[in-house]
């Protein structure tokens, strides 16, 4: 059926906000240590962790054991983003002040404002409203046993806990490196404040997480783009009232800010995945029409496996994704390559 659109209203976005703090960083340094199983594949070395466990006191370490079995780390996260704490001591002191049923609403994960009250109740020891939150995040790895936890804890147990396990990794592992982390975080977010003038709001969102695409979604008018070192090179993403997360990995300028000629990871890599003439006909064909690894096959007239690692490569490159079980063009990262070429030149 044809549809005359009489409209002129374009389709609303959300705003971008970019924040940064070393206590973000010293939550999500806390966040990676204690996910044994990801250690492996994060930027820094097996032997820094391994430094970190043996230098640190045995205080912080057993707390350390606390967050890997309860996943505290998360109600770090979730504290953190109630103010804007400008130092670790007023954020230690904003949690003292907190009600035991305030404390627990906060820390407990937001799944939408239709869930506000479950998550209230929940907050009160009510276990319908426990079970029934458990059974929302069914598919959560860690969700369901975090709500059962955060709901039942001691209130001021779990205060002391978040405060010294907090405070402990700030003073232990953060200030040794304070200056030069703040300087790392204030680079990137200028630079991503430069950028996001440049940028259409969900263009802009896809460069600096460096290629997580995130369309509008009902009742999230605002994304927080928020810079981390400890976690490179993932993306975690997370949920509160309004607002979508990205903590997202710094870029290299931001870690050598002296070297005006080191481009971007994200930059080479694109670069390199179009520097072949195969690839660059999958783009065009891709530019068209999406299509599946069979239909780009009999079109190239090519091997399967031959066409499937020239998918990976420009997959690996945030240009390419599988949408409906056929390979789209992620047109919004073609888009923003003379801009990001355009950045590196002028820096």
């Amino acid at each position: 059926m044809d549809i005359f659109n009489t409209t002129s209203r374009k389709r609303e976005t959300y705003q971008v906000e970019i924040k940064y703090s070393p206590l973000w960083e010293c939550s999500l340094g806390i966040a990676a240590i204690t996910n044994t199983s990801l250690l492996d594949s994060l930027e820094k070395p097996a032997s820094y962790w391994r430094e970190v466990k043996e230098t640190i006191s045995e205080t912080l370490r057993n707390h350390l054991d606390y967050v890997e079995e309860n996943n505290t780390w998360k109600a770090l996260l979730q504290l953190l983003h109630q103010e804007d704490f400008s130092t670790l001591e007023a954020f230690t002191s904003y949690i003292q002040t907190l009600s035991a049923e305030a404390l627990k609403f906060i820390c407990l994960p937001y799944l939408g404002d239709a869930h506000q009250v479950l998550r209230e109740r929940a907050a009160n020891k009510d276990q319908q409203a426990i079970k029934q939150l458990k059974e929302l995040t069914a598919d959560n790895s860690f969700f369901p046993r975090y709500i059962t936890f955060i709901s039942h804890a001691d209130t001021d147990q779990l205060k002391s806990h978040l405060i010294a396990v907090m405070t402990g990794w700030y003073k232990e592992v953060i200030t040794e490196e304070l200056d030069q982390l703040k300087k790392i975080l204030q680079t990137d977010a200028e630079a991503k404040e430069y950028m996001k003038e440049k940028m259409h709001p969900e263009e802009f969102v896809e460069w600096a997480t460096f290629g997580i695409t995130y369309a509008p979604e009902p009742s999230v008018y605002n994304v927080l783009l928020i810079p981390h070192v400890i976690y490179r090179p993932w993306n975690i993403v997370a949920d509160i009232a309004g607002t979508k997360i990205f903590y997202y990995p710094v870029a290299n300028q931001s870690i050598a800010p002296n070297d005006t000629y080191l481009p971007s990871h994200a930059l080479i890599v694109k670069h390199k995945a179009l520097g072949d003439e195969v690839r660059l006909r999958i783009v065009k064909m891709l530019s068209e029409n999406s299509h599946t690894l069979q239909e780009l096959t009999d079109k190239l007239a090519m091997g399967k496996s031959t066409i499937h690692h020239h998918l990976k490569m420009l997959r690996s490159a945030q240009l390419v994704e599988i949408r409906d079980a056929k390979y789209a063009l992620k047109k919004k990262a073609i888009d923003s390559l003379t801009k990001e070429l355009d950045y590196y030149l002028q820096q």
